[in-house]
């Protein structure tokens, strides 16, 4: 499937990240910085400044021979271009994907470019000179790597689970992770509780599709890989890791081989999260490093904290989830979105089409059931687009009153990321963290922001002028011409 964009430059399948990369830079959308920029702060300062606009792409970071990617999927109508549909489609393609995987093709390593190179660890290897590992914010506790999709086997049934986990590099060989309550911790517990180490891949430089799969909010013993071949149409072809049993996109362009240890724990942190705030240093848990795979000239991806990047790889998955979760519930709600401003996390906008008094107030707690991570709803008629903030604070402002429209729930569990929670239960310095039990506990917050069912005359009609969308501009506007503003003419 081919998406045709804005100078008429079709859309390639991007099966590898190469395949996104050279489509982004035949479009304009790719800038290669100069030679030489330092990996520590400058790197991320330049990716930051390009973000949503052009992806950056940095030859030899602090003279490393491996170059350095950042921000190809900054932009919503970069990822549904990615996906081969037009923007509106984006949520109904990706809930397609999810309800219909695909179960990956397994290939021999021959045939996978991520094994061209094959580099066992020991005493003379050290990924802080073999990988160009970056250094993002101020008070970050050393390089990170921020794009490596991680992937584990479930130690009971086989089946794998892939995630993007925030990842200190601090040693020769050893990383520290976070590992927030979802399927890969579960995984760990398990193996911990006997005694036995986990195995896991990180996996850099995988493509956009794969990427956003990666994020799918799915029940344990789904493998986003599947969602991941079904977004590209094709069963994904991965191969067995060198060292275990984990099976990674062959495409790749690094793949990090190692095992998490059970009751080991070492120092992470701090480090700036998708909030724009920084998470406190904790003991978590730790990777060891068995081998690294590469092709024979990797590229290295790193997301830049809290940039549209990461954003959106994040809220775009949570997003079709939450669709899906409503229109069960209420066939009314046409879409959702997860605003920027609530970093792509926080803050849902919905849109429903009301047909009773009191509906959007059950819409609101159904959200607030879909994601713990949610903080606060705003439901807005469906004449409002739930993608314009503007739009959906005209909404507040003309159609909510607090005495009647607002719903508060306090003491609900939401984000552990989220810094004003630890301030409601008194834990807000750096190194005095919640109690694991108080962790994300705060509030959340509903406003229905919808007019009544009926209501006298226009009252509650938004004001539009007929054929104000079907004007075509260049139809109308007289190229060239000149006003004479003394003879008030024009020619």
């Amino acid at each position: 499937m081919t998406h045709a964009v804005e100078n008429n430059k079709p859309t390639p399948k991007a099966t590898d990240l190469r395949t996104w990369l050279a489509h982004l830079q035949a479009t304009g959308r790719l800038a290669v910085i100069r030679e030489g920029v330092p990996l520590k702060h400058r790197l991320a300062a330049i990716a930051k400044r390009l973000d949503g606009t052009q992806a950056a792409y940095f030859p030899k970071p602090a003279g490393h021979t491996i170059p350095v990617v950042s921000g190809f999927v900054s932009k919503r109508g970069w990822i549904a271009e990615a996906m081969g549909v037009e923007q509106a489609g984006l949520l109904a393609a990706f809930r397609h994907a999810a309800e219909h995987p695909l179960p990956w093709r397994e290939v021999a390593s021959a045939e996978a470019p991520c094994q061209q190179v094959v580099t066992p660890m020991d005493a003379s290897k050290d990924l802080n000179t073999m990988l160009p590992i970056p250094t993002h914010s101020e008070h970050d506790n050393g390089p990170y790597i921020t794009a490596g999709l991680v992937i584990a086997r479930n130690p009971a049934t086989g089946v794998q689970n892939v995630s993007i986990n925030r990842i200190q590099v601090h040693g020769r060989d050893r990383m520290a992770i976070l590992m927030l309550p979802r399927h890969l911790l579960a995984f760990y517990k398990a193996a911990e509780a006997e005694g036995q180490a986990l195995d896991v891949a990180v996996v850099i430089g995988a493509d956009p599709l794969t990427l956003l799969a990666s994020q799918a909010i799915t029940p344990i013993d789904h493998d986003e890989l599947e969602i991941a071949g079904a977004l590209h149409g094709a069963p994904l072809p991965v191969v067995k890791c060198t060292t275990n049993a984990v099976r990674v996109p062959a495409n790749a362009e690094i793949v990090i081989e190692g095992r998490l240890l059970p009751q080991v724990r070492e120092a992470e942190g701090p480090f700036g999260e998708f909030p724009k705030y920084y998470s406190a240093q904790e003991k978590r848990e730790v990777i060891v490093v068995d081998a690294v795979t590469t092709r024979t000239n990797p590229i290295f991806h790193t997301i830049v904290p809290a940039e549209m990047e990461h954003l959106l790889l994040g809220s775009i998955p949570r997003e079709a989830t939450m669709l899906a979760h409503l229109q069960r519930s209420f066939p009314g709600v046409t879409d959702v979105h997860l605003s920027v401003g609530g970093v792509g996390r926080y803050h849902l906008f919905v849109k429903f089409r009301k047909a009773r008094e009191g509906e959007p107030k059950n819409v609101i707690l159904g959200a607030f059931g879909a994601h713990y991570d949610i903080k606060q709803v705003i439901v807005v008629d469906d004449d409002v687009d739930v993608h314009d903030p503007q739009q959906v604070e005209w909404a507040v402002a003309t159609r909510f009153q607090a005495d009647r429209d607002l719903v508060v729930i306090s003491g609900a569990q939401g984000s552990v990321l989220d810094p004003s929670t630890t301030v409601a239960t008194g834990h807000h310095e750096i190194d005095e963290p919640a109690p694991p039990h108080l962790q994300g506990v705060g509030a959340k917050m509903g406003l229905d922001a919808t007019r009544p069912v009926s209501y006298r005359g226009y009252i509650f009609t938004k004001v539009r002028i007929p054929g104000e969308l079907e004007i075509d501009l260049g139809q109308e506007i007289v190229p060239g011409a000149v006003v004479d503003w003394h003879g008030v003419d024009w020619q």
